[in-house]
């Protein structure tokens, strides 16, 4: 797994007496996107925030760039980014005042045109005046999606970037993921297979903490290996 841009290896996270994630292991190619796919409850975040360095793992190990997260997470944080829909920017602030804080705490250069470049990309020039708090649920999303861009980074991880998303700015966005796979590592954490299957090269399935299986996205969708799997994809799960 030497070789590989993000790599997790018999990942277990514990709450207590709950085992949220429990031996999880897969690996992300640099330059490819890889999909978490599950339903609530499967461990998906769970698995997010420890790859962030958010939370801690109980045991086993995260590499990413190269780097182990346990003990040189502020080495590879910079060159990572994400989104969250369970985390707000700050609300008093305008869309174009949140973005210029987050372009200066990420040291990015010539901030104000990698601002137009991405409002523009991601329909948020109209509303860079506005308080992100008057913002409705889309619309933060994009602005958040904007925000992870901003220091171009060579791993970016979405959870969920498209729930509150109508289908046409969720077709947008699902494009601009598809792009940039060939210029940054993915791994987008989602409950919907068709998202999965039009934006990911790999897909890991995760259920009750757990990883049931991983193959290309094609392989999963054609062909999977394990019955859970299948019942899932086919709507037949539970």
């Amino acid at each position: 797994m030497t070789h590989a841009a993000i790599a997790v290896q018999d990942l277990v996270k514990r709450f207590g007496k709950i085992e949220a994630v429990r031996g999880v292991t897969f690996e992300v190619r640099a330059g490819t996107t890889t999909a978490l796919l599950g339903g609530n409850g499967a461990g998906k975040t769970t698995t997010l925030s420890m790859l962030l360095g958010v939370l801690l793992p109980t045991s086993g190990a995260i590499t990413v760039l190269g780097c182990d997260m346990l003990r040189d997470r502020h080495r590879v944080l910079p060159r990572m980014n994400f989104t969250s829909p369970y985390v707000d920017l700050p609300k008093r602030l305008t869309v174009r005042e949140n973005l210029r804080v987050f372009a200066d705490l990420y040291g990015v250069e010539r901030a104000s045109m990698r601002i137009g470049a991405l409002t523009a990309e991601l329909d948020l020039a109209d509303l860079l005046q506005r308080p992100y708090g008057e913002l409705s649920a889309g619309q933060r999303t994009r602005v958040s999606l904007a925000k992870a861009l901003l220091n171009r980074p060579e791993v970016l991880l979405l959870d969920e970037p498209t729930a509150s998303l109508d289908p046409i700015s969720a077709q947008k966005v699902e494009e601009l993921v598809y792009e940039l796979r060939t210029s940054m590592t993915v791994i987008i954490v989602t409950h919907n297979m068709q998202q999965a299957a039009r934006v990911s090269d790999r897909t890991v399935f995760m259920l009750s903490g757990e990883m049931v299986e991983t193959a290309t996205t094609r392989v999963m969708f054609t062909t999977p290996t394990d019955p859970r799997t299948e019942a899932y994809i086919t709507g037949r799960f539970g």
